[in-house]
Parts: C-alpha cells; sequence; structure tokens
C-alpha cells in the first residue's frame, strides 16, 4: 500500500476566525484500483508498492463554534508546549518517526517528578467493572519496531483543535493500519488536550503485551483441508480481535486514571478543572477489522450496501451505527442510571445526569465522579446531594466489525454533527458527493451541509452565521468534528468513490 498525503481543497468555507480550523486528507494510491492520483492536484504518484489495505482514503475537518483558551498549563504546561506540537498537523498530513528515543510519555513523567512524590496513577477508581494492574508513567515508552504487532519506523499524523472539540488521525504505510480519534471536550479543552497527548501513545504501548501474548494463539495450518486447524484460526482470531479492545479498554482506563491524578494535584490552584471532562470515540482500522471504542454522544456510523446489489448498480446504502449513544435520552442508559443509584432519588434531573451533564459516560469530569472533587468546587457550581458518586461512567462501548465487500465508508464525529444530521441523512450525502466528486473532501462537505442547516433554522444566511464569532455562535451549533474513510480495495467501493 502507497499512502500520499494532501491539503484538502475547499471553496465554500475559509480558514478564517471561527470558522474552518482542520481539514486534512490522505489518498491511497497504486495499483489501479484507488482513487486516480491525477484525480487530486499536487499528489505525487507512487505506483511502485500495490495497495492492499482496507481503505483507499479518508479526510477530516472541523469547525469551531466555542470560545476557549489555547491549552492551558496542566501537567507543568508539557502537554501544550512540548507535546501536543509534535502532533498537531491541522491542514495536512506529516511524515514523524513513531519511535522516538525519548517517548511523549516519559518525558511527561520526567516533568512531574520534582512535583509528584508517586508517580504512579492513582488507584483504579470503581467507575466500571474492569480491573487491571496500574502502570506507572516513568516506565512507559513507545514500543520498539520489533515490540508490537502495530510496529512501524515512521508514521503519518494529522489533526489539531477546533473549540473544544479536538482530533487525530495516524496512519502507517508499511504495516496498512489507521488510527483516528475524536475527543469532543466540554467546560474547557483540558481533557481533550490532555488526551490528544497521551491516549495514542498509552495504546500503541499496550499493543507490544498484546503481540507478546497473542503469539502463543496462532497456529500454523499444514492442509488447507485441515478443519481443526481453521477452527483453531478462529478461536486464535477471535481471541486477537478481543485482545485489540481489552488493550483499547485498559488504555482509555490507564488515561483516566492519570488524569484524574492530576486534576487532584492541581485544583487547589484551578479548581475548575474538576468539571472538565470529554467525550472519546476511537476508531483503529487493521486489515478487515474496524475497531471502536466510545464515551459519550460521539458516533461512528458504516455505510454498507444492501446484500445482494449488483456491483454495477449504485444500490441503496444502509446507515448502521456502530457506537452507542451514552445520553439520559438513551432508555437503556437511563435505566441503567437510575438502578446504580437506588438510594437517591434523583440521579435525572431536567434531563441531564444531576442536572450538569446530558451524557451518562464520559472521560474526566471528576465532580461527578467522586466527592473530594465536587467538594474543590463554590456556590452553585457544587452539586448538592452527590449521594452515591460516581454518576458518571468511564466503562465504554467497544465494538469490531469485520469490514465486508458490501461496506463502502465510515463516518465518524462529534455529536454536533449529528445534532443537524441523522444518521441516513449523513451517509446519503457523504454518497452523492463522492459520486460526483471523486477527488473532493467529504468530510468538509458535510460540515458545509451542517452550516446551511444551521444557519436556515437560525433564520441567517451561512455567511450571516459564520460572522457571527466563537462563543456567541454556541447558541446556533456546537463544535463539529468529523472524518470519512473510505472502505475497501474491492471493485463495487471503486467504482462507487470514483464514479466511472
Amino acid at each position: 500500500m502507497a499512502l500520499v498525503a494532501y491539503i484538502m481543497l475547499g471553496e465554500d468555507i475559509n480558514d478564517s476566525e471561527g470558522e474552518i480550523k482542520v481539514s486534512f486528507g490522505y489518498q491511497c494510491n497504486g495499483g489501479g484500483d484507488g482513487i486516480p492520483s491525477g484525480a487530486v492536484k499536487g499528489v505525487e504518484s507512487r505506483s511502485d508498492i500495490p495497495r492492499n489495505g482496507s481503505f483507499s482514503c479518508l479526510s477530516g475537518a472541523a469547525l469551531s463554534a466555542n470560545a476557549t483558551l489555547a491549552n492551558t498549563n496542566i501537567c507543568n504546561g508539557l502537554i501544550g508546549s512540548d507535546i501536543l506540537p509534535s502532533l498537531d498537523s491541522p491542514n495536512s498530513f506529516r511524515r514523524v518517526l513513531s519511535s522516538p528515543s525519548l517517548s511523549r510519555l516519559d518525558i511527561l513523567s520526567s516533568s512531574l517528578q520534582s512535583s509528584m512524590s508517586n508517580l504512579s496513577c492513582s488507584p483504579p477508581s470503581p467507575v466500571g467493572s474492569y480491573e487491571t494492574d496500574s502502570y506507572m508513567l516513568k516506565t512507559m515508552s513507545v514500543p520498539t519496531r520489533s515490540d508490537s504487532f502495530l510496529n512501524a519506523v515512521e508514521v503519518q499524523v494529522a489533526g489539531g483543535a477546533a473549540g473544544e472539540d479536538r482530533v487525530q488521525a495516524v496512519c502507517s504505510e508499511e504495516n496498512e493500519w489507521l488510527f483516528c480519534a475524536i475527543y469532543d471536550g466540554f467546560n474547557g479543552r483540558d481533557a481533550a488536550d490532555f488526551l490528544a497527548g497521551t491516549l495514542y501513545e498509552t495504546i500503541m504501548f499496550n499493543f507490544n503485551l498484546l503481540d507478546s501474548e497473542s503469539k502463543q494463539y496462532v497456529p500454523s495450518i499444514d492442509s488447507a483441508s485441515d478443519e481443526s486447524s481453521y477452527s483453531e484460526m478462529e478461536v486464535s482470531s477471535r481471541s486477537f480481535r478481543n485482545g485489540v479492545l481489552d488493550i483499547l479498554h485498559r488504555a482509555l482506563s490507564q488515561a483516566e486514571n492519570d488524569f484524574l491524578y492530576m486534576v487532584e494535584q492541581e485544583m487547589e490552584d484551578r479548581p475548575d478543572l474538576v468539571s472538565v471532562g470529554s467525550c472519546v470515540l476511537v476508531m483503529l482500522l487493521h486489515g478487515n477489522n474496524l475497531y471502536t471504542l466510545n464515551l459519550g454522544d460521539s458516533r461512528a456510523v458504516l455505510a454498507t450496501f444492501d446484500e445482494g446489489n449488483d456491483m454495477d448498480q449504485s444500490g441503496r446504502l444502509k446507515a448502521i451505527q456502530l457506537t452507542d449513544s451514552h445520553t439520559v435520552d438513551n432508555e437503556h442508559e437511563r435505566t441503567r442510571l437510575l438502578s446504580e443509584h437506588p438510594d437517591d432519588s434523583m440521579p435525572v434531573i431536567a434531563g441531564k445526569v444531576k442536572g450538569k451533564l446530558k451524557v451518562t459516560r464520559a472521560f474526566g469530569v471528576g465532580y461527578l465522579k467522586k466527592k473530594k472533587l465536587n467538594d474543590a468546587l463554590m456556590g452553585i457550581l457544587r452539586v448538592r446531594n452527590l449521594i452515591s458518586p460516581p454518576y458518571i461512567s468511564t466503562e465504554p462501548s467497544l465494538n469490531v466489525h469485520e469490514i465486508s465487500k458490501s461496506d463502502h465508508f465510515v463516518i465518524i464525529g462529534s455529536d454536533g454533527l449529528f445534532d443537524f444530521l441523522s444518521n441516513e441523512e449523513a451517509v446519503k450525502l457523504v454518497h452523492s458527493y463522492i459520486s460526483s466528486n471523486p477527488s473532493g473532501d467529504p468530510a468538509k462537505f458535510l460540515v458545509e451541509q451542517l452550516v446551511i442547516k444551521a444557519a436556515h433554522s437560525a433564520g441567517f444566511s451561512k455567511g450571516e452565521l459564520l460572522n457571527i464569532p466563537a462563543g456567541r455562535r454556541r447558541k446556533y451549533h456546537d463544535d463539529v468534528t468529523v472524518i470519512v474513510i473510505i472502505l475497501g480495495t474491492n471493485h463495487r467501493t471503486s467504482k462507487a468513490s470514483t464514479c466511472i
């Protein structure tokens, strides 16, 4: 697989204050199956390596609505000054080494040694049922090339911030995997910044454990007709997928512990940190497996053709939501919340958890998880009658989807997108757009369609809405972040995406 980076071009929304803050794209090229390199201006053809990966291209875009300060000084300022600048690339992918001699986690932990006597994370909170040993930050380092099944000498990275949202995309050319994440922050951007600065590396670090453990499961097949060997392979494959999900879960639990521990260290100077949180959506595409982890109300939506449609026809696309929505509007979540707090007659007030949050699961937001963090707040900011915390869960929804020839593309987005577009509407818009604009930017197109709908709903023109300063414009729409990944190398997907 050869991958080439390009800057997405857009005519309708310019890079001015309060408008598109992040816009990047990535195109798979070579082998004749993907989008032609000549269709995108400035793309260098790389036909020397055949493309065998599970996606042909992706695009990302983000629009701010909230006014937010630049990254704060959490973690002694290291997140903002040293870590995020090495990861952010809001307008194009750039190539970076994946295994530097001193990892970002090492840098972070070294900085904290002078101010913290115990570098290990705080003990695992009772949130969720996951049990694992707590890793010490100072022992973490990026796995070497031989350690992890996702090993790579270098990777391509893109991403940045828009309002309180953060977006990341990391891709390995040599090993054909893609990592995407959307962190939808609220009450500030500290939690989203922390996730953007640490979660990817924490996940990558933990994959070396999976690699060493998984080797014992891989059976050898001496005969193609050996049904027992195929059965063993199926068991091994299932164990491996479960291992990947387990590691995503482990990494998130570790990040939560780390963040809340640091909040406790800094809340005397910054009590507002106890209310800062983020929704989390992580997608990992490796081979034909698409893994997702989510907390909160961001979504991953798969567009897939109905079975039996001829690949030469447009067919009917279905929208399948791969993630759960963790809000009080979800009856299952509301029932769970009520059952977990039998001694509290009012866990949901005015359609929000303790009258504060609509989401029922989130990263951070410590004041709804620990009494001492709630006590750090003053006056009306403090939650009254915090009878049986934690009220916000950090137990994620985990899913793995095996990509088939019927699958066309995936949309991952923060809830700001789905405030105005249903799953079906988003899928229909993307499919129509890429059919007529094979070298275009479907993520930016979706953001533009949202702006049009938001403006119409408010009685403005698009230009009038975008001229409203960030902060004031939050009244009309939320921060919105979108990534669109075109799946597959099969004939149907290629035809659909290039509109031959």
